[in-house]
């Protein structure tokens, strides 16, 4: 009997002992499971900082331009960006006037472009694209804005009622072409005009240039008249100049006119025409007989200024 009680006292201390063993199992696991969890995190890093360096833009200068000018406002619409340090760092939201002369943003500070007074906007044109220049900086990412109508309005921007879509799809524009190099003229508005009246027309030449990102991206040639009214070319378009009904011209001195400017956007050098024997007229511009060396040479004076 006695040995019984024995052998059931050694089987209970040899069960208590073995559940204290079992019960302490748990109490141990988190100091050996701590190093399982704190590897992922250490091997996520490099490939957040990977992700991050691809996301980066290629330093330099950005430029994109619309396509053609607006037949509503008469602008062509730029963007410039600069990138530094993978990150863009300046945003210039720009247009240039079929008219040439100033820029939107400079005419806008200088009060030629009265959206307030005129329009009743809520505040001027180039304090509302500083801000969506901002926003594109703080995001750094075009695309990532939202549009409130078809126009490409938002309500995003708080200040901004003008349009802002073609801003953010130039400056997509201009990042996926990747960085470009400026030409060689200084921004800027530069005119040049005859000295004297035509004695026999009564007409005197003007050319006036826009240089943007360092090329001429807006020419207007036309003429003042000693008398006073319309330009040249305003009065070419309105059919008020008739070379073709008097003078049996190939086509309207305006039409003429603008194949003249488009050689010069594509060559950007006023030196780079041939002229005929007569030193006036040119055979190179195909539909052209009116007399081009009065453009070619008011647009290098012009250009003087600029280099």
């Amino acid at each position: 009997m006695n040995k019984k009680l024995i052998a059931l006292g050694l089987t209970g201390v040899l069960t208590i002992a073995m559940l204290a063993g079992c019960s302490s199992a748990p109490a141990e696991a988190p100091a050996e499971e701590a190093p399982v969890t704190e590897a992922p995190a250490a091997e996520e890093a490099p490939a957040e900082e990977a992700v991050a360096e691809e996301a980066a833009y290629e330093d330099g200068l950005y430029f994109a331009k619309s396509d053609a000018y607006s037949e509503k406002s008469g602008w062509k619409e730029t963007v410039t960006l600069e990138v530094k340090d993978g990150k863009i760092s300046i945003a210039d939201w720009n247009a240039v006037s079929i008219k040439a002369g100033l820029n939107k943003e400079e005419a806008s500070k200088a009060g030629f472009y009265p959206m307030v007074e005129a329009g009743g906007a809520q505040a001027a044109w180039h304090e509302q694209a500083e801000i969506a220049e901002a926003h594109l900086i703080a995001t750094q990412d075009p695309t990532d804005i939202n549009y409130s109508d078809d126009e490409g309005h938002t309500d995003a921007l708080t200040g901004v009622s003008i349009h802002v879509s073609e801003f953010f799809q130039l400056a997509e524009k201009a990042l996926a072409a990747g960085p470009v190099e400026q030409g060689p003229y200084k921004d800027g508005a530069y005119h040049a005009e005859e000295a004297a009246f035509s004695e026999n027309s009564g007409w005197k030449y003007t050319v006036d240039l826009t240089v943007m990102f360092g090329n001429i991206e807006s020419v207007y040639w036309s003429g003042a008249h000693k008398d006073g009214g319309d330009d040249k070319k305003t009065l070419s378009i309105n059919g008020e100049y008739q070379m073709v009904e008097k003078a049996g011209a190939q086509a309207p001195w305006f039409e003429q006119a603008a194949k003249v400017e488009a050689i010069l956007l594509e060559s950007q050098d006023p030196t780079a025409i041939e002229y005929a024997e007569d030193g006036v007229h040119t055979d190179a511009i195909t539909g052209v007989s009116i007399s081009v060396s009065p453009f070619f040479t008011l647009a290098q004076e012009a250009l003087a200024e600029a280099k």
